[in-house]
């Protein structure tokens, strides 16, 4: 199978270029013939941190209400994606583990992630501060054997007591540490990226925003080399200027575009729950009912891509940034995250104005 137009590669745009398939692999992919009909084919999204999409939720544990959600994100674009779970009882993440090793090993998810319950109060934003507490090496450890593989990423706050050792232990067991929700300071936060600690949660979001006296976790993490940064590109979580000097600062390859999406996205706007909490969306932002925090968002990683192009970053660079960074992220850029032969053969076809025509995933148009 032969899949033909402006093919992005991590290298730079082929026009009238073509992906060759067989079966689930890319084989090739160069100049192919009267391949330019104006549409964009880019690698499959990985969106490392959504919580739900089309009225279904990751966070209630259940492996139905997961699998329609991941459906619904993969009809976006996005061929790889984490589950991700808010703070939440011990025997919730614990019974959401079990539930989800299966969808893992069947591909329908890449892994689970756990943004909590180890996170701060003052920045827990929509996180419901009930089930906050210290990171617990007993819990992760326990996590970690119940997911034989499962558990891919662990979002904790460094300055946590007991949060270093917590790193240590999930670094160790090749899960992926990452700050976030967190009142850090600058210092703090280098600690947590010295344990291990290789993402940072939605930069700027749910953390001690920067001073130049007090740079806190914002500057910790944009400047730390080994750091892979989050960030909601949908203009309410971040400003597209902050996005813009943001991605500057730390460039494609440590810059990953995420939904954060919970069940609403893709829905009216109304009612929702997140993590027990009442959320109310109103023009497709959503926000803890009857507060101003912000609750998740409504987005998906095809308007991701399209905000990050709109605010003057690259064709080229916006790719790698839903696709290439974040499959890194996360230890997969062996398997997906490029238009390249010997991965998978994870694609989508866009529209001249970067809408979504048709998906690819493992070989197979969706």
């Amino acid at each position: 199978m032969k899949v033909s137009g402006r093919v992005v590669t991590p290298e730079g745009v082929l026009d009238g270029g073509e992906v060759s398939i067989d079966g689930d692999l890319i084989v090739a992919v160069g100049p192919g013939q009267d391949a330019d009909n104006g549409h964009w084919i880019v690698p499959g999204f990985v969106d490392i941190h959504v919580h739900g999409g089309g009225g279904h939720s990751f966070t209630t544990g259940d492996a139905d209400e997961a699998r329609k959600a991941a459906d619904f994100h993969l009809h976006h674009g996005t061929t790889t994606m984490l589950a991700s779970l808010v703070s939440s009882p011990y025997e919730l993440m614990l019974s959401a583990t079990r539930q989800f090793a299966p969808l893992v090993d069947e591909g329908v998810l890449a892994g689970v992630h756990f943004e909590g319950p180890y996170l701060s109060e003052l920045r827990c934003g929509a996180q419901n501060p009930t089930f906050l507490r210290d990171p617990s090496t007993e819990e992760l450890t326990e996590l970690i054997r119940a997911g034989a593989g499962a558990v891919r990423m662990v979002t904790i706050a460094p300055e946590r007591a007991g949060a270093i050792e917590a790193i240590r232990l999930l670094v160790g067991h090749g899960v992926v540490a990452a700050l976030g929700h967190t009142d850090a300071s600058y210092e703090q936060t280098l600690a947590g990226v010295a344990a291990g600690a290789t993402v940072g949660t939605h930069v700027f979001n749910g953390m001690r925003p920067p001073h130049h006296r007090a740079p806190g976790p914002v500057f910790a993490l944009l400047g730390a080399p080994s750091v892979v940064c989050e960030f909601i590109a949908d203009g309410t979580h971040l400003h597209d200027g902050t996005l813009a000097f943001a991605t500057g600062v730390t460039g494609p390859r440590r810059a990953a575009l995420i939904t954060d999406a919970m069940s609403a996205a893709g829905m009216s706007d109304g009612t929702y729950e997140l993590g027990g909490l009442a959320v109310t969306v109103a023009d497709g932002v959503a926000r803890l009912a009857g507060k101003d925090s912000i609750a998740g968002s409504t987005l998906t990683m095809d308007a991701a891509l399209r905000r990050a192009i709109g605010a003057g970053v690259s064709m080229v660079d916006a790719c790698q940034m839903a696709s290439t960074t974040p499959a890194a992220a996360i230890g997969l850029d062996a398997t997906v995250g490029a238009l390249r032969a010997g991965l998978r053969a994870d694609l989508v076809e866009l529209s001249e104005d970067f809408q979504v025509v048709r998906v690819m995933r493992g070989g197979a148009w969706v």
